[in-house]
């Protein structure tokens, strides 16, 4: 439904995890120069900014979150900002292999505030290392969809609980 009232995205929403990530996010930000960037829990702030500043993205475009310490915290900690700048469609930038974890999260976090979310892929950036480019597992998924709904109940993530789920499940 809202896709359909805010059909083109407003802002630009990158999950930290890497430069790769920040890089493409910079590229991407330059064919797209009326949308802000929203990095959330990136590389460090001064790294950040080389990157974009490189790639000639004005720094008053970019905004810099550092309170997530995962995935599902990534989106808790940005929904009320995105909500406070009335943005309710964001391009959600991440890299290809964390994309379904991402898209399940976003569903549930920021779609229970009405914001809807158009993926864009980053590729992976370790191709001859076919290990690190591997789909997350179904059990991370199914993890973080439960936390995305105790989240919506209680405004808790566990972020601070660490089970530790082997990539090859």
């Amino acid at each position: 439904m809202v896709k359909k009232e805010v059909p083109n995205p407003e802002a630009i929403f990158v999950l930290g995890g890497g430069s790769d990530r920040e890089v493409f996010a910079a590229e991407f930000a330059r064919r797209h120069a009326d949308l802000n960037v929203w990095v959330s829990t990136g590389s460090s702030a001064k790294k950040v900014e080389a990157i974009f500043e490189a790639m000639g993205i004005s720094l008053t475009r970019l905004n810099l979150d550092y309170r997530a310490v995962d995935t599902v915290t990534n989106f808790t900690t940005m929904v009320g900002v995105f909500q406070q700048q009335e943005i309710r469609h964001v391009y959600l930038l991440t890299s290809d292999f964390h994309m379904r974890r991402a898209r399940a999260i976003a569903f549930f976090v920021l779609g229970s505030r009405g914001i809807t979310y158009t993926p864009v892929e980053v590729p992976c950036a370790f191709p001859q290392m076919r290990s690190k480019c591997l789909a997350e597992s179904g059990l991370h998924v199914s993890r973080d969809v439960v936390r995305s709904i105790v989240w919506l109940l209680t405004k808790r993530t566990g972020g601070s609980v660490r089970i530790r789920i082997p990539r090859s499940l």
